[in-house]
């Protein structure tokens, strides 16, 4: 109640006569006394207030509160949807008619329209409630609601309105609505820089339900084949978490084995796919096709962008495309080849007499694949930038590919020479004399810890706790075990930085060439980074124990206190440099796995559900087969 009287003495309500609908603007009395107080309860979502206004002028339901922006419900559509703003909404909308509901502002938009594109989906769905027709109501530029929302990129509001216009059906739905909406859906989730389990539920889940319920659309298959070229991060699958592994593998153990290429499920972007590259198929001849996939590049963009499975949908259907060439006279195993896209590159051991034929191609500058490959990649792949470490590190896999296109060209064009006259081996040394350098950068640092770490052993070795008896020379507790530990972690420390000290200097000191990074410089990074992480883990160690033996007699928290906090160095150094470990050893017994492995991609042996002795087997098709070939004869 006190509220309320404080509102009343606050705000000045003038006589409806005061004011015209078409003028509230215009009148400074009106504008001040009304206009303004709306606005802000409309916006913070202060029923209240609005409430005492609407008591005298329920008309005003019905103005513009500022220009562009329309009335109170248009401007509560904008806010953040919060208790308060959504208990606004709802009062606002009960006082309100249907032919309100519909009033639009000076940009040509119902308050439904504004909610729906700002993603205000709860309070699109309070007014839904009392105008169901709402959703049919065009707003500026002629657009519909939903197809408003997919522009703006609003995924929750375009869901709720899909579902809610029967999946987009009525005369209010023309063809260029749909092509509209499902463009703006694709651009979206092109744009889209969440996570990529969130780029899987976003808008392109709906727009492969637009295609579904949609057959009959004349789509426009250039353009999105165009867009989902550009976003192969979209086609990956989402990783499994580890109790459906676990789940998966006690089953398979017990009743069957799945393969797994057939139990993953896929992703919205590869059903998209399938479906628009089937219309295509069927729709369009070969020449049109491949007209289309290399005059506006589609092919050589997903081949640029790593886009394997997006490649290997289309090469199933047309295998001739893998011989296509772009302006620069490569084809898409030569362009993956530059930006390190491994999963392109291994389609070439599927494509069999073709194989050949694209290893002895060379682009116009007369540059054979190993030319390629022997360059630094231009801009970093995503296979290379998860493997950004170290520069070492990433210097060994330049190595490996080159090894890898080496062995994969015939004899008589590892020595060929291009318009510059430069063999692949000489492109090579001259491309990746900078990283042999920069390589070996980042060991003086180690170099450096691995020096302070012998100093202080060195030193802790002849300042034992407790000092020394000065009649015997002894140290006074010997014969304590937590003594014994100081000084055994301290030499542990002393022998393991003086080994990772030695190795590193070795590494400086020695001459090696590109090659070396393939096998011998890792195994020496490998022994150094552990030997470095034992010294410091061995140094904690020491220093903790010091401290025990110090405090034996009283105090015991003191020392265990310590000891806790000695072991956050250690965790932090093991996870700071975790990573270099394991790059490190991927790059020792990795190598083998990467190029041709056993999964085929482009064929794939599809293995059926199979148990010797299970209830869940199904059909044995090849005695099937043999069954009816036998009754031919």
């Amino acid at each position: 109640m006190a509220n309320t009287m404080k509102h009343e003495q606050t705000i000045d309500i003038p006589d409806a006569s005061m004011a015209s609908r078409s003028d509230l603007l215009g009148n400074r009395e009106d504008y001040l006394n009304l206009a303004v107080p709306l606005y802000q309860a409309s916006l913070s979502g202060d029923w209240e207030t609005a409430k005492i206004i609407f008591d005298e002028r329920r008309d005003l339901v019905q103005y513009d509160l500022m220009e562009n922006l329309g009335t109170a419900l248009h401007v509560a559509a904008t806010s953040e949807e919060t208790k308060q703003t959504l208990n606004f909404v709802k009062n606002l909308v009960n006082m309100m008619t249907r032919e309100e509901l519909e009033l639009k502002n000076k940009l040509g938009n119902t308050a439904f329209y504004v909610a729906c594109v700002f993603g205000n989906t709860k309070v699109a769905k309070i007014m839904m409630e009392k105008n169901n027709v709402l959703s049919n109501i065009r707003g500026s530029h002629e657009y519909l609601p939903l197809s408003a929302s997919a522009l703006a990129g609003k995924y929750s509001s375009v869901k709720y309105l899909y579902y809610h216009s029967q999946k987009m059906t009525g005369n209010h739905w023309t063809d260029d609505d749909l092509k509209f909406t499902l463009r703006a859906l694709c651009r979206e989730w092109l744009l889209c820089f969440t996570s990529l389990k969130d780029c899987h539920i976003s808008s392109i889940d709906i727009a492969f339900q637009i295609v579904a319920d949609h057959p009959e659309l004349d789509l426009d298959v250039k353009t999105f084949l165009r867009i989902l070229a550009r976003k192969p991060e979209g086609f990956d699958r989402v990783e499994k978490s580890l109790s459906t592994r676990i789940i998966e593998s006690t089953f398979g153990l017990f009743c069957m084995k799945v393969d797994e290429s057939a139990a993953e499920e896929d992703t919205y972007a590869l059903k998209l796919l399938e479906t628009i590259w089937g219309h295509a198929t069927r729709t369009m001849n070969l020449d049109d096709i491949e007209l289309m996939l290399t005059e506006s590049r589609i092919l050589f963009v997903a081949a640029r962008a790593g886009n394997t499975r997006f490649i290997v949908e289309l090469l199933r259907t047309y295998p001739n495309l893998m011989l296509r060439k772009d302006a620069e006279g490569r084809t898409i195993f030569h362009i993956a080849v530059m930006y390190r896209h491994l999963g392109i590159y291994n389609l070439l051991y599927e494509a069999g007499d073709s194989r050949n034929e694209i290893c002895i191609s060379e682009d116009k500058y007369d540059n054979n694949m190993l030319h390629l490959v022997a360059r630094w990649p231009e801009s970093s792949s995503r296979f290379m930038a998860a493997k950004r470490s170290e520069a070492s590190l990433l210097m060994q896999r330049q190595v490996l590919w080159f090894k890898e296109v080496y062995d994969m060209l015939p004899p008589y064009l590892r020595e060929a020479k291009n318009k510059r006259d430069e063999t692949p081996f000489e492109t090579f040394s001259l491309s990746n004399e900078r990283q042999v350098s920069s390589g070996l950068q980042w060991m003086k640092d180690c170099m450096v810890v691995a020096t302070l770490i012998i100093t202080v052993a060195f030193a802790v070795a002849f300042t034992v706790p407790g000092g020394y008896n000065q009649d015997h020379g002894l140290p006074l507790f010997i014969h304590r075990r937590d003594f014994l530990v100081f000084v055994i972690a301290d030499a542990i420390s002393l022998f393991s930085s003086s080994t990772s000290l030695l190795v590193f200097l070795s590494i400086l000191t020695s001459g090696y060439e590109q090659l070396d990074f393939l096998f011998s410089l890792p195994r020496k990074l490998l022994a150094g980074l552990l030997s470095l992480f034992i010294s410091v883990a061995a140094m904690m160690v020491t220093f903790s124990a010091s401290f025990f033996v110090m405090y034996h007699q009283g105090l015991k928290w003191v020392p265990i206190l310590i000891a806790a906090f000695a072991t956050i160095p250690v965790g932090v150094f093991a996870i700071m440099q975790f990573h270099i470990l394991v790059d490190m050893f991927r790059s020792l017994y990795d190598p083998r796995y990467l190029f041709n492995p056993k999964k085929r991609m482009l064929y794939p042996i599809k293995q059926r559900l199979r148990s010797n002795n299970s209830p869940c087997w199904r059909f044995q098709y090849k005695s099937i087969i043999k069954s009816i070939f036998a009754k031919r004869r």
